[in-house]
């Protein structure tokens, strides 16, 4: 492993986390124990939408089950067909590059996007627990109000992600309705609990990180919500466990990644799997994804569809909560095993 050259990384960085790094040998025994664990790359089930807008019914109904085998085996999958500008997405991208180039004391200190950056993890107190990345983390309801981006440099960036959060929007509740009809569950369910008001867009950048190559940019997890809906470029970097193994996925710029969230799971009563995934830093460039987050409302009560539950109703601000604290005092999330009767 490279040592770490803290003279050469942002100020913040010198600040929190060059303790980090410092000491070699843990960082080679966290690259070992992690180099042992990951199994050749694979590809995603990949799935064309087009079937359930315009295919015959026995042409729909295959395409249904295709959606809730690989989120029952795979807990992710990939599509296509699925209704979203190449053009949008490609210039989105563009436009997300051009913000996180800007100096980070600019990022940090501006209201652009509702002053919605985030960077690192503050409380990583090992390699583990750290996530080489940076972000803007933003509800869709602060990019719908007038003078949300209040840089003008950067308005033409929020018009961009309103177009991309509304066809995600609409991809994500076609999605959940389609899994919930193959559950025999009611499809409103989403409509009424899922809003504007509760879901968000995040876009990422995981800087190339030559000095550890098996430095997470994103920390091994599961998502805390329904349905994620990812674009991701051509470098790679995610991995996910299956089969009690991490495998690494192998990215495809012209699908879109769609993956099982805890509430899913727990809804589901466990018939749709919320996986773990992480993603691993490239020693060379730079990553960029955009993912969209179906939520519901905090007051939302999160119950299993079929009886006999295998969880106890909970709110979603309940089980953020309990991740909130799990995550201060160990370091780590917990998760669903938490609301398990």
């Amino acid at each position: 492993m490279a040592a770490f050259q803290a003279s050469s990384y942002d100020p913040p960085f010198l600040q929190n986390y060059s303790f980090l790094f410092a000491a070699s040998a843990e960082a080679e025994h966290s690259c070992s124990s992690h180099e042992s664990r990951v199994t050749a790359e694979c590809e995603l089930p990949l799935i064309d939408l087009k079937d359930l807008q315009c295919g015959n019914e026995e042409e729909r109904m295959d395409c249904v089950a295709e959606i809730a085998n690989a989120s029952s085996e795979w807990g992710f999958f990939q599509v296509v067909n699925h209704g979203i500008s190449t053009e949008l997405l490609k210039e989105t991208r563009r436009e997300q590059k051009r913000l996180f180039h800007r100096p980070f004391e600019k990022k940090v200190g501006s209201k652009v996007l509702n002053e919605s950056y985030r960077w690192g993890n503050p409380t990583a107190t090992s390699l583990d627990q750290f996530s080489w990345s940076e972000a803007f983390h933003v509800p869709l309801s602060k990019l719908a109000e007038d003078g949300g981006c209040y840089e003008e440099e950067f308005r033409s960036l929020r018009e961009l992600m309103q177009k991309v959060a509304g066809s995600m929007s609409e991809l994500a509740r076609i999605l959940a309705d389609v899994l919930a009809e193959n559950l025999g569950c009611h499809e409103d369910f989403f409509a009424k609990n899922c809003s504007e008001n509760t879901c968000f867009l995040r876009l990422n950048r995981y800087p190339s990180c030559p000095f550890s190559p098996e430095t997470f940019g994103l920390m091994p997890h599961t998502d805390s919500d329904f349905l994620t809906i990812l674009h991701q470029d051509h470098v790679g970097g995610l991995q996910l466990m299956k089969d009690s193994k991490w495998v690494s996925i192998k990215p495809n710029p012209e699908a879109l990644i769609v993956n099982i969230g805890d509430l899913f799971q727990a809804w589901s009563n466990d018939v749709y799997k919320s996986v773990e995934h992480k993603v691993m830093t490239n020693s060379k460039v730079d990553r960029y994804s955009i993912a969209y987050f179906l939520c519901p409302s905090y007051e939302s009560i999160i119950s299993s569809c079929k009886e006999p539950s295998r969880y106890k109703k909970f709110t979603f601000k309940e089980f953020r909560s309990q991740v909130q604290e799990d995550v201060k005092t160990t370091g780590y999330k917990v998760g669903l095993s938490r609301f398990l009767l």
